[in-house]
């Protein structure tokens, strides 16, 4: 609400329940004023599910339990149980900090205070998830962190009220489309073309992370005009029909053909290798990262000739090239992808201006290159080059 953090658990659990076949019909981010919860809360209610992230803390501003409970009809109770395994946890913590437990005392009874008929399905940390039948509704509320959440999300899952709503759902079968190059619009434009979606499947495009990603949900019975829908949509900028990242599409390529990899990275410093060990599992094929801000740094590490720099410039194709090998030299890998560019906001001239970035990838197959001029500001630039890196090394393994 006051635009310091971004919402992580919303599209998690958007995601999550899709593919459980609820549709998410709405994702609300509310703040900690009493009245504009609770009529959230109230609002939520209306629906089937109401998943609520948040507001479980021990201080005063924490009132979900609170305004679920009035905006359910119900009242609330100190749960002893949940407040004897609280209090573990926070004795432990006081000790940890040589704090007074009775610091933490009035917090922990907040915490173990839970709406009447509601379960509690368990703690990650101090903030237990729990879980309210209405009538009409199921309401889960569950803890503000991302990985409290994740953690706590599949026990939700199994519980008895939520089990009863999965029961009578049906999962839509879902069909993955992702292209790179492609633009929004000219994915729409074939969609049109082919008579647009309906009769039975459902079609998001959706620009993310600078590539294009099609989902289309299919309702029984309507597999064959998605397959038709599908092939009318495959374009030379399609790579892939899995719901994997790039990064690790890259990986799994590379560690087919058993080779490993080396960035060199002037204007990214460091992002296109941090996205590789991103992915759990990295270390078998990426074997480092050299990044060479500075000319003197990509002279003395990659090996890249100091008249090839005074020649062309650090921005030029011939020393993103010699990065590239320098970088399979100096560090043994097959296979290396370098990015050199000007990300701005200064550093730019007329025949160099902000957003130019050149690109290398080399390996035993042979040698790709290409360069782009990139709109955006510092942050735009360098993640597209991030990505362009990525996509060049794929097109490169990839190659017959």
């Amino acid at each position: 609400m006051r635009g310091d953090r971004h919402d992580r658990n919303g599209p998690f659990l958007a995601e999550s329940l899709l593919r459980l076949g609820i549709d998410p019909a709405r994702i609300t981010v509310v703040g900690d004023d009493a009245s504009d919860l609770e009529a959230a809360l109230r609002d939520g209610l209306t629906f089937d599910l109401l998943a609520v992230s948040g507001g479980l803390g021990p201080t005063h501003d924490d009132r979900t339990i609170e305004l679920l409970a009035r905006a359910a009809g119900v009242g609330v109770h100190v749960d002893e149980a949940l407040a004897a395994e609280i209090e573990q946890i926070s004795r432990r913590v006081a000790e940890r900090l040589n704090r007074p437990y009775a610091d933490f005392e009035q917090g922990v009874r907040k915490q173990a205070t839970i709406p009447d008929g509601a379960i509690v399905v368990g703690l990650s940390g101090t903030a237990p998830a729990v879980v309210l039948a209405t009538g009409t509704s199921v309401a889960v509320a569950l803890p503000g962190p991302p990985r409290e959440l994740q953690m706590l999300w599949p026990r939700v899952l199994e519980t008895e009220p939520v089990r009863r709503l999965l029961d009578r759902s049906r999962p839509l079968a879902r069909r993955v489309l992702r292209f790179y190059g492609a633009s929004e619009s000219e994915v729409a434009r074939s969609l049109a073309n082919a008579g647009g979606e309906g009769d039975g499947v459902d079609v998001t495009i959706c620009a993310r992370d600078f590539e294009i990603h099609v989902d289309l949900f299919v309702q029984p019975g309507a597999e064959a005009r998605a397959a038709e829908l599908e092939s009318a949509l495959e374009s030379r900028h399609l790579f892939s029909r899995e719901e994997i990242g790039t990064a690790e599409l890259v990986l799994s390529l590379l560690r087919e053909q058993g080779l490993t990899l080396a960035t060199a990275e002037s204007c990214t410093g460091g992002l296109v290798a941090a996205r590789v060990t991103d992915v759990p599992g990295s270390s078998d094929v990426i074997l480092g990262s050299v990044v060479a801000y500075a000319d003197g740094v990509k002279a003395d590490e990659l090996g890249v000739p100091e008249e090839l720099l005074r020649e062309h410039g650090a921005v030029s194709a011939e020393v993103a090239e010699a990065m590239a090998r320098g970088a399979r030299e100096r560090l043994g890998a097959d296979v290396a992808v370098s990015v050199t560019g000007v990300a701005g906001p200064g550093g730019g001239t007329e025949e160099k201006p902000v957003g130019l970035v050149y690109l290398h990838a080399s390996g035993p197959m042979g040698e790709t290159a290409r360069h782009f001029d990139f709109p955006g500001d510092r942050a735009t630039i360098r993640g597209r080059s991030t990505v362009a890196a990525l996509h060049l090394v794929r097109t490169l393994v990839t190659r017959a």
